[in-house]
């Protein structure tokens, strides 16, 4: 498939700047593939799809705040660096974009926070706007973190952060509140309209809950730029999957149970270590996967996702698990009902 396939009108005021009070109150649009129907429904009505034996898989990952806001040595220039990737935790080597990236030159010293609370030093120029830092820090490394956490800002994507600032409030709600491992740049969108009462509420109708690792990257956001799809490359990200995982998702596929999982992310992590069985194998390392139609899917007969933007990596994954004429139909009607897309948007269940 092409990349002008994925084109649809998205209004501007139809991208939610905001989460909706309550986790779990989101509109839920439901796509039947076998009946080739869609139904409009509240998030919480998810409960009337599952029950005893099912299991949803979940992304497990946690965004760090990988937004640091500092000023250049001498000229006092205001730069945003942000945190992709740490490269050596005793170094304090990190793999970082820097922004506006043509002023900041290898050897140059970055000054972070009230007296230079953080300094860091360019010591490599990696690509056009990426950076290998060195933070001088003589502290112990959970000090570093410390102060990490203290000055980091939530990476809200840059869709939002243009129309909106970064407010106290995103630190908790761009996260889901299964997030254990921190790695994430970018939240697991989908995961975010579940509450822990929603949860518990599932679990007593006999649900079982698995957990994937795997620490979002900045390229789910990365404007695809060729047209032919199979030419394009996704950047890598770190992928974990125990034994525990593996064999609760292995037991609900031979008992012929629904397999749910929760995102792209969670879809990307799960289809990246699959047997010649077709069974989910534990799998530990990297994964650069890129989903698109068609594609034969191995492990989940189900999914929770958002509602995402044209000609995003993640919105063609969810037309290869939909089906690429019934997704487009969907996302017109999504415009026409005033669905909210994007991170903070509504939700969409496909069975």
């Amino acid at each position: 498939m092409k990349l002008s396939q994925f084109r649809y009108h998205l209004p501007s005021e139809l991208i939610a700047e905001r989460p909706v009070p309550n986790r779990d109150e989101s509109r839920l649009m439901v796509l039947d593939r076998q009946r080739q129907t869609i139904e409009h429904k509240n998030f919480k009505e998810l409960l009337d799809y599952f029950g005893e034996g099912d299991v949803f898989i979940l992304n497990n990952t946690k965004v760090f705040p990988a937004l640091l806001l500092g000023e250049k040595e001498k000229t006092g220039a205001k730069i945003t660096v942000f945190l992709l990737r740490e490269l050596n935790s005793e170094a304090r080597l990190w793999d970082v974009l820097v922004d506006p990236a043509r002023k900041i030159r290898i050897g140059n010293k970055l000054y972070f926070g009230d007296d230079d609370a953080l300094v860091a030093e360019v010591i490599d120029n990696t690509t056009s706007r990426g950076r290998t830092l060195r933070f001088l820090f003589d502290g112990s490394y959970d000090e570093f973190k410390r102060t990490i956490e203290t000055l980091g800002k939530t990476p809200l994507p840059e869709e939002l952060q243009r129309m909106r600032d970064i407010e106290p409030e995103d630190k908790e709600r761009y996260q889901t509140i299964y997030a254990k491992n921190e790695g994430a740049v970018a939240a697991p969108s989908a995961g975010l309209h579940f509450s822990r009462e929603l949860m518990k509420r599932l679990e007593l109708q006999g649900v079982s809950f698995a957990e994937v690792t795997l620490h979002a990257g900045l390229g789910n956001f990365r404007a695809i730029d060729v047209e032919d799809l199979t030419k394009y490359k996704m950047d890598s990200e770190e992928l974990i999957i125990e034994d525990e995982t593996a064999n609760v998702v292995n037991r609900a596929k031979d008992l012929r149970k629904k397999v749910c999982v929760v995102g792209t992310t969670t879809m990307k992590a799960v289809e990246s270590s699959v047997a010649i069985s077709g069974n989910l194998n534990p799998y530990k390392g990297w994964s650069n996967k890129f989903i698109f139609p068609p594609y034969e899917f191995s492990i989940a007969n189900s999914m929770v996702t958002n509602f995402h933007l044209p000609q995003s990596p993640m919105m063609m994954m969810v037309a290869a698990f939909a089906g690429y004429d019934l997704l487009m139909k969907a996302y017109k009607e999504a415009v026409q009902q005033k669905y909210r897309f994007f991170t903070y948007g509504d939700a969409m269940l496909i069975i």
